[in-house]
């Protein structure tokens, strides 16, 4: 359900607004799963949890928004090259958690949320207006852009 929402909230708010507070989101989501330990109630552990799913399935919604405005006519190629590098990433996050305890884990994923949180804010230009494309006949053809 949250992944076809998070592409909804993106085209509806704007890509980067979107992404920075679900990033922001994650981030706070991640932090809060890194200090559950015993103590906690099994409530309590399952609503951090869910919590952070939510965050994490409009992620990917909101993620795959962002594909056409990389290059439209490549939008497949892209959108699979995106699934492609969201496995390396599921790799590396669980090779670290081979090495760490679970607290520091999540710790280390919510750092990785900040870092694209950061990475966002200062790199992702939204276009505004129209983008172009050049088809494959030398034509371009201007998109409009909300």
């Amino acid at each position: 359900v949250m992944r076809p929402a998070g592409g909804w909230i993106s085209d509806r708010f704007g890509r980067k607004r979107s992404l920075a507070i679900i990033m922001a989101g994650l981030g706070v989501g991640y932090l809060l799963m890194s200090r559950i330990d015993g103590g906690w109630s099994v409530a309590a552990a399952v609503a951090v949890t869910v919590f952070c799913s939510v965050f994490v399935n409009a992620g990917n919604g909101a993620v795959f928004a962002v594909i056409p405005l990389v290059k439209r006519r490549l939008t497949g190629q892209i959108a699979g090259m995106a699934g492609a590098f969201g496995n390396v990433g599921g790799v590396m996050f669980l090779t670290v958690l081979s090495f760490v305890a679970p607290q520091v884990f999540f710790l280390f994923i919510a750092a990785a949320a900040a870092a694209v949180l950061v990475a966002v804010l200062l790199f992702l230009e939204e276009p505004a207006g129209h983008i172009t494309e050049v088809l494959p006949d030398g034509t371009v053809q201007m998109i409009k852009v909300n």
